[in-house]
């Protein structure tokens, strides 16, 4: 090799190697305290600065890329985004059509009501009752299974916060969701008007899951493993408490 060629090689070399471009799909729908768009259009929250501090950490140039929720999957299989980050749950069910990261939190499903309602959340103390919940959740499975023979109604819709208003307004009885979500709900103005939440849903791992990860398309094991080094790395080096405590009393990564 002549020194033109040798020179070359080494600028080859030595130039930086472009980070791997993965679209990140989350709900274009909000989902406060975890994704919703600010003032500016831009997409903000716990789950946000999660996604940007993973994808750092894994050395990956991440575009965060709204997709309706109830087409997410469909959107991660046909290929048009290549991992979902938003608040999924890793379930047997999900698992027979996607692969998923190791899990980067896990808070328990929790049902708000009207103050003083005295409904609790077990099939007797709703029996009779309208339950809203948004639709292709955990939690619409976990109602459709616990709830269905002795509630009155179950209404489901597109979003969680229109859940909420309709519970607010006193057009449904309760809902149910994760607790982060409704916690931030119950502290809102609207929602410290009205609700409460009554408690946590008894345990059902085969609904409720192994925790939220990253969703992946079968076969994307080198996605995968940057995804679980990233959230590895920020969990040692405490980026992820860092983050965390900028939006919530306590840890959610679970047991």
């Amino acid at each position: 090799m002549n020194l033109k060629s040798l020179a070359a090689a080494l600028m080859l070399l030595a130039a930086p190697v472009a980070a791997q471009e993965v679209k990140i799909g989350i709900a274009a729908e909000p989902y406060p305290p975890f994704t919703s768009p600010d003032a500016a259009g831009n997409w903000v929250g716990w789950e946000v600065d999660i996604i940007n501090a993973v994808c750092a950490a894994a050395e990956l140039q991440c575009v965060i890329t709204p997709v309706a929720w109830d087409g997410i999957i469909p959107a991660l299989t046909a290929g048009q985004i290549d991992a979902i980050m938003n608040s999924m749950t890793i379930t047997e069910e999900r698992l027979q059509t996607i692969d998923f990261s190791d899990k980067y939190y896990n808070t328990p499903a929790v049902v708000a009501a009207a103050k003083g309602s005295g409904i609790q959340p077990t099939p007797e103390g709703l029996a009779g009752k309208v339950i809203g919940v948004q639709v292709a959740t955990i939690h619409e499975a976990y109602v459709n299974k616990h709830f269905a023979e002795t509630a009155a109604e179950i209404k489901v819709y597109q979003t969680q916060d229109e859940a909420n208003q309709d519970l607010a307004a006193g057009r449904i009885d309760a809902t149910q969701a994760d607790s982060i979500a409704l916690d931030a709900f119950v502290a809102s103005e609207a929602g410290a008007a009205c609700c409460e939440i009554v408690g946590a849903v008894a345990d059902d791992p085969e609904v409720l899951g192994l925790g939220v990860g990253a969703g992946l398309r079968k076969g994307e094991d080198e996605l995968k493993a940057k995804i679980n080094a990233g959230i590895a790395k920020i969990r040692e080096d405490g980026t992820y408490d860092a983050i965390t405590a900028k939006y919530f009393a306590s840890s959610i990564y679970g047991g």
